[in-house]
């Protein structure tokens, strides 16, 4: 009996270990200049993709009726409590990366294609934006 409840108690340990190796959940970003928290997203997950939605912004000058004035598409002028931010990426086959997304930086409007790691058993996100050749990299601390 004893080894058959440490039997269950294995297979929940690793199912819940490999539930966090995704993007999937609340994590709060990080800014990779100033170290600063800046707010809380959460991603989720559905048919494949992902979505993110800023749930909140930490940011001391941030105004609560703040909205995206810098974005061109359709988050033009939204509040940006709410603003979807992450739009579309799948897991990469035979990796534990998920690419093809794109992520909005409310503060300049810009989208840039992106690519979500999960690292440290899931407790943080490497989050990395292209712009052509280019990109930046921020890690952002899993909340939930």
């Amino acid at each position: 009996m004893k080894a058959f409840v440490a039997s269950i108690v294995l297979i929940v340990g690793a199912t819940s270990a490999l539930a966090q190796m995704s993007p999937v959940g609340l994590w709060r970003t990080i800014d990779d200049k100033t170290g600063e928290a800046k707010g809380e997203i959460r991603i989720t997950e559905s048919g494949g993709a992902l979505a993110g939605r800023l749930e909140r912004s930490l940011k001391k000058d941030t105004k609560p009726d703040a909205t995206c004035d810098e974005c061109t598409d359709d988050r033009k002028g939204k509040p940006i409590t709410g603003l979807e931010i992450v739009r579309g990426g799948a897991k990469a086959e035979g990796k534990d990366v998920w690419e093809g997304g794109k992520i909005l930086d409310p503060e300049n409007g810009k989208e840039y294609r992106a690519s979500f790691t999960p690292i440290d058993g899931g407790q943080k996100l490497q989050v990395r934006g292209y712009l052509g050749p280019f990109w930046r990299t921020q890690i952002w601390n899993r909340v939930q």
